[in-house]
């Protein structure tokens, strides 16, 4: 039996601050990397919240005694490009992770994924995958993402991602059931398609930020 998902948002202040910065339109691409990059820190804090740990002895200055020692390996996936952003947040949290990159693009016409790039290990060598991606617009290509993962051999799969749209959510965790994701916001809906000339194109998450991986990048 599958456990259900749990769907975490993020209240604490620091990042309900720094999204607000990286929402603004005027914010330039080195400010909005290093936003990415300080809530993507903050939120794989509290993804990471009941890693396993196991009982060490530790000598101190004065004296001995017990502290905790991590006993399960993690792996950090990117959605490329856009989740390349949030690696480093995370990484300074946990130096030994492991790095692996899944390339996918959301086709503008269909809305649907299309997987360009796969470099995971035969065999998977983490215990517990955390799937990056800034944005849960249609949520194709965390699903995606995710079926490769359990395909891999991955057992136990976390998404971390910055904004979420309903759609994003519900699609993730219905085909996913047993994902956990942690976002800092969930925005009103997605766009749909355009109608009039200057209408912004469909499945852009509203109020969201527009592209993040063009902002990150300096590419809009």
């Amino acid at each position: 039996m599958t456990e259900a998902s749990f769907i975490h948002v993020s209240t604490h202040p620091l990042v309900q601050h720094k999204l607000a910065l990286l929402r603004n339109v005027t914010t330039e691409p080195k400010k909005f990397r290093e936003l990415v990059r300080e809530i993507s820190m903050l939120l794989g804090y509290e993804a990471t919240v009941d890693l396993a740990t196991a009982t060490v002895a530790v000598q101190t200055p004065l004296a001995k005694t017990k502290g905790a020692k991590l006993c399960e390996k993690v792996g950090l996936i990117p959605i490329l490009r856009a989740g390349l952003g949030m690696v480093d947040g995370i990484w300074e949290l946990m130096p030994g992770a492991e790095v692996w990159h899944i390339g996918l693009y959301r086709d503008h016409k269909t809305l649907q994924p299309v997987q360009y790039y796969n470099k995971l290990p035969v065999t998977p060598t983490v215990q517990v995958c955390l799937v990056l991606d800034p944005m849960l617009a249609t949520g194709g290509s965390a699903v995606a993402t995710i079926n490769i993962l359990k395909k891999w051999g991955a057992k136990r799969i976390k998404f971390v991602g910055i904004i979420a749209a309903p759609e994003g959510i519900n699609a993730l965790i219905t085909a996913h059931p047993d994902v956990d994701v942690h976002v800092a916001a969930i925005d009103d809906y997605l766009t749909p398609p355009p109608v009039e000339p200057g209408d912004p194109p469909e499945g852009y998450i509203v109020p969201g930020l527009g592209d993040a991986g063009d902002r990150q990048f300096g590419t809009a």
